[in-house]
């Protein structure tokens, strides 16, 4: 009876008599192709490694990358998602920090190698060798994923997966961003976009002490930015941010999560005195920054990447303690393809999260 109590428990999936267990995933095949849901065998976790029973998986911009093809050195198929929420049902050889049953979270910092000079750092998130769910090895959009344990954050149990999902990527470069900027308790802190990482970024603004400012277009999106507890609200259609920053004594930080360089831009010029533009928002176009703007009150500007699994693990707490949530939509794994295109053309609010 032991033994077939215990065949009754092999992972979900479909199985065939005679066959190893099958997971369902969603994979691109080659560069601009569509998404497929195929079945694959349930992988087993190596040494180092645990095997994840993923629960939700959060659809970023990032993830286009892989659908197109846009990514050195990807090979295909692949499975996209580096937004990952699930339970981890297998260790492999060595783990012992790590156990079955337990909540993790796996993001953009998968793992890395402790050998090329950044680990040597100790700045593990700019590991010559990154491992990235979802482009060096294959991510999130499956009922099973594999990852070394390096990767792994730890979910509170009062977080829902399909809240920490999107946390693991866009709410961990924006908290990271924010606990990083220098800025303290009762600076001004202006957000750049109400959109996929702004209402997040606008809520940890607020739940961190600053005095914070949402930047957006149309008076529409004011009610929004209250709600999200931003102090005041700037409409970029009926006054000039840079200007109003200023009259309010300048900004100690902007953080740019809005993808527009034509935007960003001009609000180097509310900075305040050592104030810092932070971009976290990907553009392909170049700022327009003199080094006079930048000469004058000694302002700078910079890029924040996300931050390793410790920072993400930190940012969930946070999440946890503070009330802080992503605006999700879910779709199905099976549905997949239409998750990506509800996010991709901008008809998803904030986030899009595939549940299993």
């Amino acid at each position: 009876m032991a033994i077939r109590l215990a065949a009754l428990c092999l992972p979900v999936g479909d199985t065939h008599r005679g066959s190893m267990p099958q997971m369902r995933v969603a994979q691109i095949s080659r560069a601009g192709g569509d998404f497929e849901i195929v079945q694959r065998e349930i992988p087993n976790p190596g040494p180092g490694q645990v095997r994840v029973r993923v629960e939700a998986c959060g659809i970023c911009h990032s993830d286009a990358f892989v659908k197109e093809g846009h990514w050195p050195g990807l090979q295909y198929p692949r499975i996209p998602g580096h937004e990952i929420a699930g339970i981890i049902d297998a260790v492999g050889e060595g783990v012992t920090s790590w156990s079955v049953g337990q909540r993790v979270g796996i993001g953009w910092h998968g793992g890395h190698c402790s050998k090329c000079d950044a680990c040597r750092h100790g700045d593990f998130v700019n590991c010559s060798n990154l491992r990235i769910p979802g482009f060096t090895q294959d991510g999130g959009y499956a009922e099973y994923v594999i990852n070394p344990v390096e990767g792994l954050a730890a979910i509170p149990d009062n977080l829902e997966s399909t809240n920490a999902a999107p946390i693991m990527c866009a709410g961990i470069t924006t908290y990271n961003a924010l606990r990083n900027s220098g800025a303290r308790g009762g600076d001004l802190v202006a957000i750049l976009g109400i959109g996929g990482l702004g209402h997040l970024a606008v809520q940890f603004a607020h739940k961190l002490g600053f005095r914070s400012v949402a930047i957006g277009r149309g008076k529409d999106k004011e009610e929004l930015a209250r709600k999200l507890g931003a102090h005041q609200y700037i409409d970029t259609d009926s006054e000039d941010p840079a200007k109003t920053l200023l009259q309010m004594g300048g900004a100690k930080v902007v953080l740019a999560t809005a993808p527009s360089s034509k935007a960003m831009s001009p609000l180097v010029d509310g900075l305040a005195v050592d104030g810092k533009l932070i971009v976290v928002g990907a553009s392909p176009e170049p700022l327009t920054v003199s080094p006079i703007q930048l000469i004058q009150r000694r302002r700078s500007v910079v890029g924040w990447p996300s931050g390793t699994s410790r920072d993400s693990e930190d940012a969930l707490r946070f999440s946890a303690l503070w009330g802080v949530r992503p605006w999700i939509e879910t779709f199905p794994l099976a549905s997949a393809a239409k998750a990506y295109e509800h996010m991709m053309t901008g008809k998803a609010r904030f986030r899009v999260v595939l549940t299993m």
